[in-house]
């Protein structure tokens, strides 16, 4: 039996709202989703953020007890500060907003010029037996070390909440939902230069 005109009439408008309302909570749900995961990977950014400020600080102090022992190295010296004060200004711009990828290729270019500068003070301080003997200098590189570690597991982490925020961006339907409200592809915090991989080996 054929519904009366006027009956469908009356129906379609409830129809097309009720379709209406669940678009509309099915976009919240998605935008509200990439909120959560974008947030979660900025607050792991932040952990790296203080153990990099833990570093910088660090290096000057390094460097200062170094320059007593290696009067003919002021260049690898220089060159360290150099690349120190060139990631900090990086790492500035990144805290500021950890979800622009620029902003983050940026840190890591800093961040890897930094680690080989730093390498090439770590291979200049094994020509130094006497440095290598000085006190200050042993604390110093033990906390380096340290925090060279916990940068490693914060990275870790930071790359695990990426990993999940950029799946989830890149995954239908929210992708659709991604672009037009201005959810960016977020950067890993990966190793540029190969030799970076390594890290920073200290030996005493």
């Amino acid at each position: 039996m054929l519904m009366p005109v006027a009956a469908l009439s009356n129906v379609v408008p409830v129809v097309a709202f009720a379709i209406l309302v669940i678009l509309v909570i099915a976009l919240t749900g998605m935008y509200n989703s990439l909120v959560v995961l974008r947030n979660r990977f900025k607050n792991a950014f932040a952990q790296i953020d203080v153990q990099l400020k833990r570093r910088y600080d660090l290096i000057p102090n390094l460097v200062e007890t170094a320059k007593g022992y290696m009067a003919h190295e002021r260049e690898t010296l220089e060159a360290v500060i150099k690349a120190r004060n060139v990631a900090m200004g990086a790492a500035s711009t990144a805290r500021n907003d950890p979800a622009d990828p620029e902003a983050m290729k940026g840190l890591l270019n800093a961040e890897g010029a930094l680690r080989s500068s730093m390498g090439t003070l770590m291979v200049t301080v094994e020509r130094y037996p006497e440095l290598k003997a000085d006190k200050n200098m042993a604390m110093l590189m033990e906390e380096l070390t340290s925090t060279e570690n916990k940068v490693a597991f914060a990275r870790q982490a930071y790359n695990d909440a990426v990993t999940a925020y950029n799946t989830k961006r890149e995954t239908f339907p929210t992708v659709l939902v991604a672009a037009p409200f201005g959810f960016r592809p977020a950067q890993l915090f990966e190793v540029i230069d190969p030799t970076e991989r390594e890290g920073v080996k200290v030996k005493f």
